[in-house]
Parts: structure tokens; C-alpha cells; sequence
């Protein structure tokens, strides 16, 4: 897999078990302790923890800002638990579909299928069926900022590696979040046009090896 896919999956994958990586990698020396947090900072995570418990299902746009800063873009859906889509726009054409037990991963242009477990991609905590960000993770800074704030999270059990930031706006709502993988490259999902909805197609969250052909092995 190249760099560039890896980063692919990894900001498409919105939480996301703080889980940075797939298993793959040099293994990081040390993973940061975690510090303790103010009132304050308790009470923003905390905050953040009942918002994202009650999403139910989600659309809108994003926007992707890799480490060398080019930008790609697409449409996303989540349903909680368990599923989300994340449908690049051409001409790359990525498609990354969570089903509730794996995230696969459709590359077009490179014809390539591969699929990981939801537990093992950053996917997982946000499509959690019961989000709690004081266990499975570790959060390892609490940002204020003049419009929102921003919580720094690694996995606290080292299934993968690196880290993930996310980024709430005051009310709070989801705006986005900044993945960094074991090499240190930095990748930023915006969103945009975030909705809550209801009634999605559930063909949205199906994603088979569209190489294979009917009757076919």
C-alpha cells in the first residue's frame, strides 16, 4: 500500500478508536502518558462525548488536505453505529465504505480492493454504538479555542498508531480533524454542509469487490 492511500484511509476514517494506522509501520518508542486535565478540559471532553453519542446519521461535503497540501474532496454519510461513506470526487474516484464490521477501501484508478477491520481504522470511535472517550483512548491534550475546541487522542491499546484531533465547534458540532501517522504525516478533513439526517439508502454502506463478476470466484 502506498503512503498516499494509507493517508487516504486513515482522515477518511473520521474516528476515529483514535486508532491511527493499520497495523502496519514502525512501532512508535513510546505512546504520550496522559496529562491531567482541568475542570475545564474534563467538562469540554465530556461535552464532546454526549454530541457525538447522539448522532445518529449524518451528510455532507469534506474537504482533504494531505501532507505535501494537495486537496481532494467528496461526499460523506454516516449512520451510527457502525457505517459511513466517504465518496471521493473524480477524477480519483476513492471510495471508502465503513459496513458496521469492516471499512473497504475501492481505489478505481489503481483497480484495488482491500478491506480492514472498523476496530483497527479511526473510524471506530465515532461509529462506536456507545462512545466513551475515557476508555480505549488517551487523551493526550484539551485545546480551547475562540470558536470551538480541539481533543488530541491516541489508542490507549496500541492496535495502531499515531494520532487524531478533533475538531468541535462551540455548539459543539464535528468540523473536522487532523490525522498524523507514525511518519509524522499530517493529514486535515474539513466538513462542510454537515447535516443530521434520517432515511438513508443502506446500499450507501455496501461496498463489494466490484472486480469480481457474478458467477465468478
Amino acid at each position: 500500500m502506498t503512503d498516499t492511500t494509507r493517508r487516504l484511509i486513515l482522515a477518511a476514517g473520521l474516528s476515529l478508536a483514535a486508532t491511527l494506522g493499520l497495523g502496519a509501520g514502525p512501532a512508535l518508542a513510546a505512546q504520550p502518558s496522559a496529562p491531567v486535565l482541568s475542570a475545564e478540559e474534563k467538562a469540554l471532553v465530556d461535552k464532546a462525548t454526549a454530541y457525538i453519542q447522539t448522532l445518529g446519521s449524518a451528510k455532507g461535503r469534506f474537504i482533504q488536505t494531505d501532507a505535501r497540501g494537495g486537496q481532494t474532496q467528496g461526499d460523506f454519510y454516516l449512520q451510527r453505529p457502525g457505517k459511513a461513506r466517504f465518496a471521493y470526487d473524480g477524477p480519483a474516484g476513492l471510495l471508502v465504505v465503513s459496513n458496521g464490521n469492516n471499512v473497504n477501501l475501492f481505489d478505481p484508478r489503481l483497480k484495488t480492493f482491500e478491506s480492514y477491520p472498523l476496530s483497527r481504522t479511526p473510524l471506530a470511535l465515532l461509529l462506536a454504538r456507545e462512545v466513551r472517550l475515557d476508555r480505549g483512548v488517551t487523551i493526550t491534550g484539551v485545546r480551547k479555542l475562540s470558536d470551538g475546541f480541539t481533543i488530541t487522542a491516541v489508542d490507549a491499546r496500541r492496535q495502531t498508531l499515531g494520532r487524531i484531533a478533533l475538531d468541535f465547534s462551540s455548539e459543539p458540532s464535528l468540523i473536522g480533524w487532523t490525522v498524523t501517522d507514525v511518519k509524522g504525516g499530517e493529514t486535515r478533513v474539513r466538513l462542510v454542509d454537515f447535516e443530521k439526517t434520517s432515511g438513508l439508502d443502506p446500499k450507501l454502506f455496501v461496498l463489494s469487490d466490484p472486480r469480481r463478476r457474478v458467477g465468478k470466484p
